[in-house]
């Protein structure tokens, strides 16, 4: 899509908002969306159920092969597998591929929760065909990756890993889930925004010094998997709802 076609479509899609509706109109596209919102955690409830013990990982759709975070990734999940976990995704390119790449390799169970995307063309060939979940609602598909993960594993990203993140600290804070471990791998990448948290968000008084806690920055697979090792070794494993 071209940049004046983005915009075209922003556009329209902003004007609709704005535009008059009459309440059949308004009560149909809502009833209509509730049974599509039901449906997709109906469905994915369904296949999830019966996954077993399973980290999610998050990072950049568009991260490149056989680069840095790519093969971490990819050595990460590996391992897990190796440890009797199995891999949950975003079922994208990127870091996604490789750690599906990994836990295919590794003969675990490998999970895709995918949505579509403009930069997204499909999901990637590495998920069991199975555990291959199609989502339209962003919201139904974050709940599916915090019901049936028993940790998280955050590679380099964009928005949507940061989105990932802090939904998962923000419900582990609130304790509104139970304590899970949250893995950042890549001090080069993480430390400005440490820095940033902990300069500006716990200075300003917005977070306090536990929350630092929450979450633990390794630089190797080794590491990343022996934190969720040592946790499970802790606490016993069990679903975070």
């Amino acid at each position: 899509m071209s940049q004046e076609q983005n915009t075209n479509h922003d556009e329209n899609k902003i004007r609709d908002k704005f535009r008059q509706k009459d309440w059949n109109e308004i009560k149909s596209n809502d009833t209509w969306t509730l049974f599509k919102t039901m449906a997709e955690f109906v469905n994915g409830f369904e296949k999830m159920a019966k996954i077993g013990p399973c980290v999610s990982i998050f990072g950049s759709a568009r991260t490149k092969q056989g680069t840095l975070y790519y093969k971490l990734a990819e050595e990460i999940a590996l391992k897990l597998t190796e440890n009797g976990f199995g891999v949950i995704t975003g079922g994208g390119p990127g870091i996604m591929e490789a750690a599906n790449k990994g836990a295919k390799a590794g003969g675990g169970k490998s999970v895709g929760l995918n949505i579509m995307l403009p930069f997204e063309a499909s999901h990637n060939f590495y998920i069991d065909r199975e555990l291959s979940i199609d989502f339209d609602y962003f919201f139904v598909r974050k709940v599916m990756f915090v019901k049936y993960s028993q940790g998280f594993i955050v590679m380099p990203g964009g928005n949507g890993t940061m989105d990932e993140l802090f939904e998962a600290l923000t419900l582990i804070q609130t304790k509104k889930i139970g304590r899970f471990p949250i893995i950042l791998v890549g001090s080069t990448f993480w430390n400005p925004l440490l820095d940033f948290m902990r300069n500006s968000m716990l200075e300003q008084g917005n977070i306090n010094e536990d929350d630092f806690n929450l979450f633990r920055l390794v630089d190797s697979a080794d590491e990343a998997v022996g934190h969720i090792k040592a946790f499970y070794n802790k606490y016993s494993l069990r679903q975070n709802f």
